[in-house]
């Protein structure tokens, strides 16, 4: 008799095999397992088939496992900016693996997010507050891709978190203009982390570089 584990891995690899393959039917049916690793994967097939639902991404939104939640903040981000006030959310989720997966999932839908005042309230403060660094530099970018007014204040005050965060806000203030973002890119033009000077220096060439 196969063990337990083994049993979630053949239904999750079926679930799999199933958004692959057009069974809609078996990759709904993942979404009722008792599996976190199957239940994600059911997110990913239907998204795959283009069976995916809002009341199913915003049900696994509020899954109890960490890994659901996440996997449903990614694939929510495809239904378009209507999901973009669920998947804020979960900016205050106590996983940061979660908060992390949103501030991919905001990102990844990009100015469509700008007239989101919560959700540029929150990623504001994950960029300038979260615990994790991970977290805090995936809402740097997250910010940057969005490109709104608000978050180039938060992109300017993450150039003093760590090396990893200085380097993605100096890629975020691509989407920025002004005295601030000028003076910025020249004060990390001296920063002791070299990846920091080179991204300073990159987006600083490509702002000099004459346009035809």
């Amino acid at each position: 008799m196969p063990g337990p584990d083994r049993d979630a891995t053949r239904r999750r690899r079926e679930v799999a095999v199933a958004g692959h393959c057009g069974d809609i039917d078996a990759a709904r049916a993942g979404l009722r397992d008792e599996m976190p690793s199957v239940r994600a994967t059911a997110l990913g097939a239907l998204l795959r088939l283009g069976h995916l639902d809002r009341g199913e991404v915003e049900a696994g939104l509020c899954d109890p496992a960490p890994e659901v939640r996440a996997r449903a903040a990614e694939v929510g981000a495809a239904l378009g900016s209507v999901m973009a006030q669920v998947i804020a959310a979960l900016l205050d989720d106590p996983d940061p693996g979660v908060v992390e997966a949103a501030c991919f999932a905001l990102g990844e839908l990009g100015p469509a997010v700008a007239a989101e005042d919560r959700a540029g309230n929150t990623l504001a403060g994950v960029a300038s507050g979260h615990r994790d660094a991970l977290c805090r530099e995936a809402a740097v970018a997250a910010l940057g891709a969005i490109g709104a007014p608000w978050g180039c204040a938060s992109i300017l005050a993450a150039l003093a978190d760590k090396p990893a965060v200085r380097r993605r806000a100096v890629l975020a203030l691509a989407a920025y203009e002004g005295p601030d973002v000028d003076a910025a890119l020249e004060r990390a033009l001296l920063d002791r982390d070299w990846q920091v000077r080179q991204a300073a220096e990159d987006l600083s060439g490509d702002r000099r570089a004459p346009t035809s």
